[in-house]
Parts: structure tokens; C-alpha cells; sequence
């Protein structure tokens, strides 16, 4: 699959790069969308490629004395939005026909295999991570072919007190919307929110982490070859402080944030709370007394804390270990399968957003705890030329004593999310159920999680007594996955965001409307009541 003809990436009409061909000595260009029209800028930002350091790609950076025209696009877009069950119903088909078309572009070897070739050079991730990205994307737009779309708006009725009267709930738009998403997911988070946006009548201006959005750059000319208007998506390369005055200036009646926590909460203040968020998930998974099925929870395992260097939102930070499973070869399985991991084919690499320094720096705070110890890792990656302004470390997991973990000086420490490969592993004994309760409920984040176990009672008592908005339950359960069939997003917080499925469109992209029917006839006889 990955021994793609150069000539059919040659061939793709919609691409003005070619994957493997972007390099220091062949750079690659971005732009902006803007009105309907792809406009440079005065400043370019300068993106070093993750894997050796080379200027290897320039984006069309605007700063604050070019958002005029974006603030203008967006305030001209009407509360009620570019359509509504109302208004352009004509839209909803248009858009189930661009997702018919986009499926069948991503279905093509060539057209997957490019998009997966330049997710791998700007967010280094294997090819199989990689090509699961653009596989999960092709299937959401297959998702939303044909009526689909309309029956995302879809309404209900309910009778009136008289003859003549129906109240009826319809799904509304917001009319200007923006996006805001991070870098490790290049180009699923960005086109689930970005079609959802859509698909419900709003116009979106989307902004993507400039080292990767070159990637929806190239996603968005795909779209536009498959139907999609230019005028309806604005795209935007800035820094966080340009976007950040754009929001202020422009006022969206909504905005999806997909990142830090710290950022979430500035933009919530900044917005007055017209936001909906997935934010940082330290996410957890609990190994239940029931001991099977070794090799293949041990891979899981590792699939969840390392697969694509730990860049995951959803990614295991800690597992909770059952005292059956200490008698088991679990850890040294986990040891095993970790070492497995190499940069040569990507299963480790370049992490983006923590340099090696810090995460090491952390492992030794960590490792100061009393009953600490290195189980595997805590080195930094050899023989090679990733810049240091990025990561580059072996896969780590460190264990922590349960009743160290929840001391107060040190829970902050060890709960504290790095977005790398990176993990903690703690043991618990059957009577401590409790304890690990008492972690889960002291965490801020709740985003994924997992309880591994066939247990039916077990299971219950973790789920009831637990947040998370994404928990996988059961012998295969896992803490990554985020595909197009199910819910995923944070649970516990009125902000969250879901990303998706029709529930998660609905709840982020649309309000409630009702609309009341009240068309008589006055009753024969009627005369002017007494005032009340």
C-alpha cells in the first residue's frame, strides 16, 4: 500500500505539493483562504522539518495588520447562518453530495497513500498510524453521503393546546463559527469539525497548528474539487496572539478548541464562554482482577502509551495494575514490546510539543518519590538529527506506589499530562479499589479511559464511580481510538466537545429552535376577555 506509483501523486489535480517530495532543497509552500480566494502574505513562518531540523516548509503567516479581511468575512455572516431548515434547504444536498465525492477520492490508493506520505512528514507517526487518520476520515464522510446531512437537521413536533397549534424543535445553526486545532491529528480532528460545521449552516474560519496545516490546505483544494464552494471556509496561518485578536474583533457566536487545558480556559474567559472544548486528557486505564489473554493486553497497552510517540489525546498515562497481574510477565511484555519501537520506521519519534529536557527533567522528579523506579526507558533517542526544539526519547514508564500517588505533594507531580511517550504504572490490591477511585476522582481531565476486564461487577463499579466521556470496557478495552462510529469527547464539563458522530454535530454545531404554530381558527363566539 505504501509503494505507491510516483505518477499518480503526479496526478492528483487537486495537489499543489508532492508528498515525499518536501524537503530543505524542495520547500513547500502554504497559503491562506480568505473570501473565496488563496492569498499570500507579507510575512512567512518558516517550519523545520521534525526529523532533521531543514527549512522545509514556509506558511503565509498573518499577523495583526492583515485579520481585516477574515474579521470582515466572518462578520458578514448572519446569525442565522448560510442555511437553516428555513432557508437554502437546497445546501444540506449539496453538502451529502461533496461528502459522496470526498469519500471516493479518499478511497483511491493514490489519494490515501498521499495524504498519509504528508501526514508522516509533518507529524511523524508510522505509515499504518498515519493511513488509519485518513481511513477514519474517508469513513465519516461516508457517514454523511446522500440525506444524511439533512437528517442531521432532522425536527420534531409535538400537539398544541387548540386546534391550530404545534410547537415544532428544529436544529440551528450559529451562523460565524471558527476552529481551532492541534497538530497531531493533522487531518481528522480538523475535517470532522470542519464538515460538521458545515454540514449544520455555519461558516467556519479554521486555524490549524502551522507546522502541520499544510495538510488541510491540501484537504480543503480536495474539497473544493469535489463541490465544495470557496467561500464557504476561511483558513487561517497565524500565531495564537493574531487568532486570538480575531476572535475578539470578530465575535463568533461559536468556537471549537481541540488543545491545552490552559489555552481552553483563556479562550472561555476571552469568549464568554461561547466555546465547546477537548482539551488535554491524562488518561487512565485499570487492569481488573481477571488474568487473560496476556499477549494481546500487553500490546494493547503499548498501542495506547507509544503509538505515535504518545501524541495522543486519548493516550494511556496511567495504568492501574491489579495485584493478579503482578504475578503475571505483564510488565516485561510491556518492556519487550516497547523496545520493538524504532525511528526508523516512525513507531517512535519527534515529539512536538516537549523537548527531551523537560520530559526527563520530569522523570526525575518523579523518580524522587519514595518506592519509585525506572521500568523501561528514560533515555534520550541516539543516532539521530531531530531538532532539539522538539522531543526525542525512548519509550518510559515509571512506577509509583499507589499510596505515593495520592499524597497531596505529590499528586499534581505524577498527573501532571506530557504529551510524549510517557507513562506511570501503579499497583493496586483488591481492598484498594477504593484508593484508585479516590486518584480518578482528584483527576481535572476526562477525556478517555479504559477498564480492562470481563468482570461485570468490577466493571460496573469502575464506570458508576467515574467520569470519562470516552471509556472503553471489556477484555479489548483501549484508551486510543477515536474512529467515526462512536462518541469522543470529554464527559463532566458543559463545555465539552464531542467529535463525529450525529450527537456530537449536533451538540457542537447547532442550537435548539422552536418554532410555534398557532394559525387558529379563533373559536366561533370569542369576545375580548377581562385583563389578567
Amino acid at each position: 500500500m505504501s509503494r505507491i506509483s510516483s505518477r499518480y501523486v503526479h496526478s492528483l489535480s487537486f495537489a499543489t505539493v508532492k508528498a515525499e517530495e518536501v524537503s530543505g532543497s524542495q520547500p513547500a509552500e502554504v497559503l491562506n483562504l480568505v473570501k473565496g480566494k488563496w492569498t499570500s502574505s507579507s510575512s512567512w513562518n518558516t517550519i523545520p522539518d521534525p526529523l532533521n531540523g531543514e527549512p522545509f516548509i514556509r506558511v503565509a503567516d498573518v499577523d495583526v495588520n492583515g485579520i481585516q479581511p477574515f474579521v470582515e468575512s466572518l462578520s458578514q455572516v448572519p446569525k442565522h447562518g448560510l442555511h437553516n431548515p428555513f432557508k437554502a434547504p437546497e445546501r444540506y444536498l449539496m453538502l451529502g453530495d461533496v461528502s459522496t465525492k470526498a469519500a471516493h477520492k479518499l478511497a483511491l490508493p493514490e489519494v490515501s497513500d498521499f495524504f498519509a506520505k504528508l501526514i508522516q512528514r509533518v507529524s511523524p507517526k508510522s505509515y499504518q498510524q498515519a493511513l488509519g487518520e485518513v481511513f477514519v476520515t474517508r469513513k465519516f464522510f461516508e457517514n454523511f453521503c446522500g440525506d444524511q446531512v439533512r437528517f442531521l437537521a432532522r425536527s420534531f413536533a409535538v400537539p398544541g393546546n387548540h386546534l391550530g397549534q404545534q410547537s415544532h424543535g428544529f436544529r440551528w445553526p450559529y451562523g460565524p463559527v471558527t476552529i481551532i486545532t492541534p497538530f497531531n491529528f493533522p487531518i481528522e480532528i480538523p475535517v470532522l469539525q470542519l464538515m460538521g460545521a458545515l454540514y449544520m449552516g455555519n461558516k467556519p474560519l479554521l486555524k490549524v497548528d502551522s507546522k502541520v496545516s499544510i495538510v488541510m490546505e491540501q484537504t480543503l483544494r480536495l474539497l473544493h474539487e469535489c463541490g465544495l464552494p470557496l467561500e464557504d471556509v476561511d483558513f487561517i496561518n497565524s500565531d495564537g496572539k493574531t487568532m486570538n485578536q480575531i476572535l475578539l474583533e470578530a465575535k463568533p457566536r461559536m468556537t471549537l478548541f481541540t488543545g491545552s487545558s490552559r489555552v481552553a480556559e483563556k479562550l472561555a474567559l476571552d469568549l464568554n464562554g461561547r466555546i465547546k472544548v477537548e482539551d488535554a486528557g491524562f488518561d487512565w486505564k485499570i487492569l481488573g482482577p481477571d488474568v487473560h489473554e496476556e499477549d494481546y493486553i500487553a500490546w494493547v497497552c503499548d498501542q495506547d502509551a507509544y503509538a505515535c510517540s504518545g501524541q495522543k489525546c486519548s493516550a494511556q498515562s496511567m495504568l492501574f495494575v491489579h495485584e493478579n497481574w503482578s504475578k503475571s510477565s505483564l510488565l516485561h511484555k510491556l518492556r519487550d514490546l516497547a523496545a520493538r519501537r524504532k525511528l526508523d520506521d516512525l513507531t517512535v519519534g519527534p515529539v512536538l510539543t516537549v523537548t527531551t529536557e523537560v520530559m526527563l527533567d520530569h522523570m526525575n522528579k518523579l523518580l524522587e518519590i519514595n518506592g519509585s523506579k525506572l521500568l523501561f526507558g528514560g533515555e534520550a533517542l541516539q543516532n539521530h538529527s531531530i531538532p532539539t526544539i522538539y522531543g526525542a526519547i525512548r519509550p518510559t514508564a515509571i512506577f509509583i506506589p499507589l499510596e505515593e500517588i495520592l499524597k497531596e505533594d505529590n499528586y499534581e507531580l505524577v498527573t501532571k499530562e506530557i504529551f510524549g511517550p510517557f507513562q506511570i504504572v501503579t499497583e493496586y490490591k483488591h481492598d484498594e479499589l477504593p484508593l484508585v477511585l479516590n486518584a480518578l476522582e482528584r483527576m481535572h481531565a476526562h477525556l478517555t479511559a479504559a477498564v480492562v476486564s470481563n468482570d461485570p461487577l468490577f466493571v460496573q463499579e469502575i464506570v458508576g464511580n467515574s467520569v470519562n466521556g470516552t471509556t472503553y470496557v471489556g477484555l479489548r478495552a483501549r484508551t486510543t481510538g477515536a474512529p467515526q462510529n462512536h462518541w469522543f469527547g470529554p464527559c463532566g464539563d458543559p463545555r465539552g466537545a464531542g467529535i463525529g458522530t450525529p450527537e456530537a454535530i449536533k451538540l457542537v454545531w447547532s442550537c435548539h429552535r422552536e418554532v410555534i404554530y398557532d394559525i387558529g381558527p379563533v373559536p366561533q363566539n370569542w369576545t375580548t376577555p377581562q385583563p389578567t
